[in-house]
């Protein structure tokens, strides 16, 4: 799971720094495999602005720059880029400075009988793309001999951290928030999602039918967005998705794909003028297939779950869309579903056909049902406010499942288990902040599991998160008990004889 840091700090408000976050993350089990942070890799890359250029006297294709770097003189870099002119703004590497992809260290060079003082930079030599037709252009009001990292928003460390499989709820970054803010380095931001009244009635239906078998889905809603102009997200969701390392396709697209790592909410969009009568949730049908957004083609059976119209199989549900619905720059009327799906459906379909998504990921493992309807309501939000539009009514089948399980708990039991003399209120509260509903006065206390966390199930996963949040090392150290004395040699005759 990866995100950076000011993603995380929109959920997380505080003052903690990065070495905060990331040691307090280990601490309460989300251990940090990774932190990325290129505007250290990139310091030594600073901002030039070329005065002057002009064609090289022995090379055709080359050109002599003067870039004023924002202290003493203006310095000569020879540049084969076709896109180097004046008054560009450019990345500058000065001689000392070692190039990311390369590893190279720059040198004064000589090209061509010409002194070159440095290196004009691609962004495909500074490990940020592909692009090596020509070398970047920084914005025009970007300062002359400033570091450029944080001009186009490199300054965001990027953090990757191990998610076991009982936590499907910090697959998402409020979820780590939520973590973060139980071990008291900030309060989680949590605002009420409002529901957007429709406007009209959603003019596509949908329905389960499963027959006699055994459904695989219990809750699909559905809601259209018509008259939206699709095209590129803002800045800032771009970055992001690009920042753990998702290729922005369009605003649409890239709300779905925001929500899955945002919120732990995989949401799919379906091109609602290439969608032909009603949506049915079913199982799939021997002799099925359908062409997938990855560009394969998947044949379908019975054991899988699958959203078909009047054409056919559009969607394999939980795992991966179909192309023949998929949005593009032309989608004006948008369909957005947010649905549940059986989790061991969904880890069977995905390892039968061997497509590995980011919404199999999080389905397999649990999402929370409760946030089914929130979610919807809180892309169709992001759809409205980057696309425009006009919102229906939602429309569902099924109904999101309720999970009361009350836990009654015996605060005794985190001394049994841990060995941590805690008093109750600091139990409650650490509980409390983790989202779970306490109540009781004394020594037993009862504990309401929140929608979100389906691997908690008795007094010893209570006592767990006790323990991970207030910390292992306020554990006192015990000796173990010394038992008997030492008993004598065991070694027979022949046994001594051979030591």
């Amino acid at each position: 799971m990866k995100f950076s840091l000011s993603w995380l700090k929109e959920h997380l408000g505080g003052d903690a720094d990065l070495k905060t976050v990331t040691d307090t993350l280990t601490r309460v089990g989300l251990e940090v495999e990774d932190v990325e942070d290129k505007a250290g890799d990139l310091s030594a890359f600073i901002v030039g602005h070329i005065l002057e250029a002009k064609r090289h006297p022995n090379a055709d294709k080359l050109q002599v720059c003067m870039v004023d770097v924002g202290k003493g003189a203006p310095l000569q870099v020879v540049c084969g880029a076709p896109n180097a002119r004046q008054g560009l703004k450019v990345v500058f590497a000065a001689p000392g400075t070692v190039i990311p992809v390369s590893g190279v260290k720059l040198g004064a060079s000589e090209i061509r009988g010409v002194a070159s003082g440095g290196m004009l930079c691609s962004s495909r030599e500074l490990g940020l793309g592909d692009d090596h037709d020509g070398i970047m252009e920084l914005p025009e009001n970007a300062p002359v001999g400033r570091p450029f990292a944080p001009m186009v928003g490199l300054d965001d460390p990027v953090i990757e951290i191990a998610v076991t499989p009982n936590r499907p709820d910090c697959l998402g970054v409020h979820g780590v928030a939520r973590d973060l803010a139980a071990a008291e380095i900030g309060e989680l931001r949590d605002p009420v999602i409002k529901p957007i009244a429709g406007a009209f009635p959603c003019p596509t239906a949908v329905r389960f039918d499963f027959g006699d078998a055994e459904p695989l889905s219990p809750f699909f809603a559905l809601r259209l967005v018509r008259g939206v102009r699709n095209g590129q997200s803002p800045e800032w969701l771009r970055r992001r998705l690009k920042a753990i390392g998702q290729k922005p396709i369009n605003a649409l697209v890239d709300v779905t794909n925001y929500m899955t790592f945002d919120r732990n909410r995989p949401l799919h969009v379906f091109d609602a003028a290439k969608v032909k009568g009603d949506l049915l949730v079913r199982r799939g049908r021997r002799g099925e297939s359908f062409l997938a957004l990855d560009g394969k083609t998947y044949a379908v059976d019975e054991t899988m779950c699958v959203i078909a119209d009047d054409n056919g199989v559009q969607s394999l549900a939980g795992v991966i869309g179909g192309a023949a619905t998929g949005c593009d720059q032309d989608t004006t009327d948008v369909l957005i579903e947010s649905a549940l799906w059986d989790p061991l459906n969904i880890a069977r379909t995905g390892r039968a056909l061997n497509v590995n998504s980011d919404a199999r990921y999080r389905f397999e493992r649990g999402v929370d049902p409760a946030f089914a309807l929130p979610g919807l309501e809180l892309a169709t939000q992001l759809v409205l406010e980057f696309c425009g539009g006009e919102a229906s009514e939602i429309v569902s089948a099924g109904a999101v499942p309720e999970r009361n399980l009350i836990i009654d708990f015996p605060v005794s039991e985190v001394r049994r288990l841990a060995g941590l003399d805690l008093a109750p209120a600091e139990i409650k509260a650490t509980l409390g902040m983790l989202g779970f509903w306490v109540t009781g006065q004394g020594d037993r206390l009862k504990v309401a599991v929140p929608s979100w966390r389906p691997d908690i199930e008795g007094k010893a996963d209570l006592v767990e998160e006790v323990v991970r949040i207030i910390g292992l090392d306020r554990v006192a150290a015990t000796p173990l008990p010394a038992g008997a004395s030492v008993s004598g040699a065991r070694l027979s005759l022949i046994q001594r004889r051979a030591r």
